[in-house]
């Protein structure tokens, strides 16, 4: 992708011209601003997303994307402008994006979420698995040929890459990596770092930024003014609960314990679901891995554990004592309050991302069901 030099009068201009991206959230939605260069296209606000800001200059806006949970880390630049945009005017530091996008291959599962919920996925040329994916228009196209599977993280197939030549590669760079070869291909890769979004609106606001690609930015918004109240009203509707129970996550692997750390995206659910997470005092927003021993001390007492895996046939509380004894002696489990998610039969990694509200009333339902009596859970409820 070409990139240009910006004249000293046209980077003042970028800089000067647009709107500020973390302006008042609610003040933007109530006046519906737009593009005065185009009024077909909302200015899109940034609220909770830590990853990424949006500058609107003339012709289109940059965006900058970092990693949230890091101020040290690689600072990525792109400028998205319409076709009859002149290139020229941008910046050397930028990499140009012609939007809307025509075509993109997603990485994960929450990239592919975004398109999902924007009703995008026809732009979506190819994905690297097909494992515990449930959504009928992804597989039809898979079957149809009009969206491949490139191959997985450090072993893509280029030369199916270079066939379908999309307009973006959506990355996750911290992940398992394996993208300097495709570098090769000479197709923008962009990184998509909604997975380390440590606040669930954050990394659910990461529609904005797929609504700017796509040219879909209004219905972005709208989609994620409808998620963040909803969230916001179930948050309070906990905010006074008497009794907060303690909830632990996670299970043996190998040998390991593998949960999340205090300022992670699953805590910060359990927090606005009216509960204590175990490891609330640990500094970590990633993972954690714990031998078994330390897991029991500060967890034998909790009042729930939360569980996410892939299970084949019926998931029950005698299967969890088939996999450790050791479990049964847990207090969450003695009362049957172990809450459970089967990822064969939920399209958990593929529609949860945009969908933090509705977690959350997951969670709500569990901890405190008194204040939702009719719900009836989507992804996690209590194990029978």
């Amino acid at each position: 992708m070409k990139k240009y030099t910006l004249s000293v009068i046209g980077l003042l201009m970028f800089f000067l011209i647009g709107c500020q991206p973390n302006a008042n959230r609610s003040q933007s939605s109530a006046n519906n601003h737009t593009n005065p260069k185009d009024s077909t296209h909302t200015i899109l606000s940034i609220d909770y997303a830590k990853g990424f800001s949006i500058q609107y200059v003339p012709g289109g806006c940059l965006v900058t994307i970092q990693d949230p949970q890091s101020d040290q880390g690689a600072i990525y630049h792109f400028a998205l402008v319409g076709e009859e945009n002149d290139e020229k005017q941008i910046s050397e530091e930028y990499t140009v994006i012609h939007t809307p996008i025509k075509s993109a291959i997603c990485m994960t599962s929450l990239q592919l979420s975004n398109f999902i919920k924007l009703g995008e996925l026809e732009k979506v040329v190819g994905i690297t698995s097909t494992r515990h994916l449930f959504n009928q228009q992804m597989q039809q196209q898979l079957k149809e040929g009009k969206t491949r599977k490139i191959g997985i993280e450090g072993n893509f197939d280029n030369e199916v890459i270079m066939a379908l030549n999309p307009d973006i590669i959506l990355i996750s760079p911290f992940k398992r990596g394996g993208y300097d070869v495709l570098t090769e291909v000479r197709i923008p890769l962009i990184p998509h770092l909604g997975y380390k979004e440590m606040t669930p609106l954050g990394q659910a606001e990461w529609i904005k930024f797929i609504g700017l690609l796509t040219g879909e930015e209004k219905k972005a918004d709208s989609l994620f003014v409808h998620i963040e109240k909803r969230y916001n009203e179930l948050k309070e509707l906990t905010a006074h609960v008497k009794k907060r129970p303690v909830v632990f996550s996670g299970e043996l692997h190998n040998g390991n314990w593998y949960a999340v750390g205090g300022q992670s995206f699953l805590a910060q659910l359990f927090r606005d679901a009216g509960a204590d997470y175990f490891l609330k005092d640990n500094p970590s927003s990633g993972g954690v891995t714990l031998d078994f021993e330390k897991v029991y001390s500060q967890a034998d007492n909790a009042d729930f554990w939360r569980l996410l895996n892939s299970y084949s046939g019926t998931y029950s509380y005698e299967v969890v004592k088939q996999s450790d004894g050791r479990y049964t002696d847990f207090k969450a489990y003695k009362e049957k309050r172990i809450i459970y998610c089967n990822l064969r039969e939920k399209p958990y990694y593929e529609n949860m991302p945009t969908e933090p509200e509705v977690l959350l009333e997951d969670f709500v339902k569990a901890f405190h069901p008194e204040l939702l009596p009719d719900y009836q859970p989507k992804y996690y409820e209590l194990l029978k």
